[in-house]
């Protein structure tokens, strides 16, 4: 026996060279490449939807643009109407006959026992005026809003990203569970 028999440095040499070689993994290569696909695909169909959606986004702004200006007009004819109104009340309340001597009967049967103020009545009437000067119409609109995640994205395209998801990670159990048998 020489020396180099009992040598545990060679002995370890000898060790790796014997051992087989380390084949490449390929079902991690296969799902690593389909995840990157499918990030791929995903890309592109945000941003497809990014284009899609930015020409709907435009017609909507416009026709809520010219919605905005109907209003404008109709508010503008409603003061305007107004206006008309209140400047022909002024004009009927200011062109009142002058007053004519016309005797006033008195009431015989019964005598008030308190006498009207004058003045009450006239910031009654003023009142009243006032109130029915300044009804205006003011239209309002009916529309629901149009916010949230699932009105911008829609339900059915949450829906499908969950449902492809889940057969992501189903494949996914089952390419593991393959290879480790």
């Amino acid at each position: 026996m020489t020396m180099n028999d009992f040598d545990p440095i060679d002995d370890a040499f000898e060790d790796e060279e014997e051992a087989p070689e380390e084949s490449s993994n390929r079902t991690f290569l296969f799902v690593a490449g389909g995840l990157g696909v499918l990030i791929l695909a995903a890309l592109l169909c945000v941003v497809g939807y990014v284009f899609i959606t930015a020409n709907s986004n435009r017609a909507n702004e416009a026709a809520a643009q010219t919605q905005a200006a109907l209003q404008e007009v109709t508010i503008e004819a409603a003061l305007t109407q107004t206006s008309v109104v209140q400047a022909q009340t002024q004009a009927a309340a200011t062109a009142t006959l002058p007053p004519t001597n016309t005797p006033v009967i008195a009431e015989a049967t019964a005598t008030p026992t308190e006498t009207p103020n004058p003045a009450t009545a006239t910031v009654g009437a003023a009142f009243t005026q006032i109130a029915v000067s300044t009804q205006t119409i003011i239209p309002t609109s009916t529309a629901l809003p149009n916010t949230g995640f699932a009105d911008e994205v829609g339900l059915p395209v949450v829906f499908f990203m969950a449902l492809a998801l889940v057969v992501v990670i189903l494949l996914t159990r089952r390419l593991r569970s393959a290879a480790a048998r």
